[in-house]
């Protein structure tokens, strides 16, 4: 298993994100992916500066390490055709380190440019057609597109990378599975079920394409401090995604996560020092078929020391107990 680290702009400004970026590349992640958010989760995390400018700089400070996006929504906030653009760029300003990840999106996000908030079925008729049009914007020439959802006229990548940018894609169930499984190169899902990587494969005649997941983790010296500020920050997640994607606000989520105690939040996330809880966790992951898991170590302002603990510690230790 690949093991890469997560720049979450909900929690730390630009400036912050580039210099972890170029950070953890040199503590030894195998990747990095970055949220693309208008708004975040909760007030208590306090930032979203926008992904694809953070990921231009990024892709100057860093030599080798793979840069993705998880997961951008190309339906709403942005239109694919301009979407494929920004991928396209990404490609060649990375020299090929870069993987465009999509999804469906969440109304947190995408309600800011007044277009409302559709049922999920339409959001992934959405999806498809934006792939389309971004997979035909990849292949070079002209475009031209009439769906249900989106129109495209006449519209050329100029600047196109030698490599073609893959494409991966969020998926949650079945539904979502045998829709995009013959649409991208690889999978995108945040929880660790087997049955997703499974119906996957099957879709794609293969066991080897990419199923990346993503899991946050607490690290700190002091086991309250990190089992506070999961709680603080990151006591949103449990709500699942049925629930994330339909919340329009941060004061939707605080309300829907008022209830939820720091014992709750220390039941689902690894808090603390110890490595141990976070290769048992990685382990489900594993075990349910993912390939890469991208960690996302929660508080923007406990980076630094984390890095040093990546370096010396776990990574050498998931290496060992998972090994790419």
């Amino acid at each position: 298993m690949r093991i890469g680290y997560t720049l979450m702009t909900e929690q730390a400004g630009p400036k912050a994100l580039v210099r972890y970026a170029a950070a953890a590349e040199r503590a030894g992640f195998e990747f990095e992916v970055s949220s693309d958010h208008y708004s975040p989760w909760l007030d208590e995390q306090g930032h979203a500066p926008y992904a694809w400018s953070v990921l231009g700089a990024v892709a100057q400070c860093t030599d080798s390490v793979e840069l993705m996006t998880y997961v951008t929504c190309p339906t709403m906030r942005y239109h694919p055709a301009v979407v494929a653009q920004g991928a396209a760029t990404m490609q060649l300003l990375s020299d090929n380190r870069f993987t465009l990840g999509l999804g469906s999106g969440e109304n947190l996000n995408e309600h800011v440019v007044g277009m409302g908030w559709p049922g999920a079925n339409t959001r992934q008729e959405m999806l498809v057609e934006a792939i389309d049009i971004i997979a035909g914007l990849f292949d070079g020439g002209y475009l031209n597109y009439s769906g249900k959802h989106f129109q495209v006229d006449s519209a050329k990548l100029w600047d196109l990378p030698e490599v073609r940018t893959p494409i991966a894609v969020a998926v949650s169930g079945q539904q979502s599975v045998e829709k995009f499984a013959l649409l991208a190169d690889s999978m995108i899902a945040v929880e660790p079920k087997g049955d997703l990587c499974r119906a996957w494969d099957a879709q794609k005649g293969e066991k080897g394409s990419r199923k990346i997941g993503q899991l946050p983790i607490s690290w700190d010296t002091d086991r309250e401090k990190a089992v506070a500020r999961a709680h603080e920050q990151f006591r949103w997640f449990g709500g699942g995604w049925k629930v994330n994607a339909e919340l329009p606000g941060t004061a939707g989520f605080a309300g829907a996560t008022q209830f939820v105690t720091e014992d709750d939040v220390a039941k689902a996330i690894p808090c603390g020092p110890e490595v141990e809880p976070i290769i048992e966790s990685v382990r489900e992951f594993a075990e349910a078929g993912f390939t890469d898991l991208a960690l996302v170590q929660i508080g923007g302002e406990h980076q630094d020391e984390f890095f040093g603990f990546a370096e010396s510690t776990l990574l050498p230790a998931l290496r060992e107990a998972f090994p790419s």
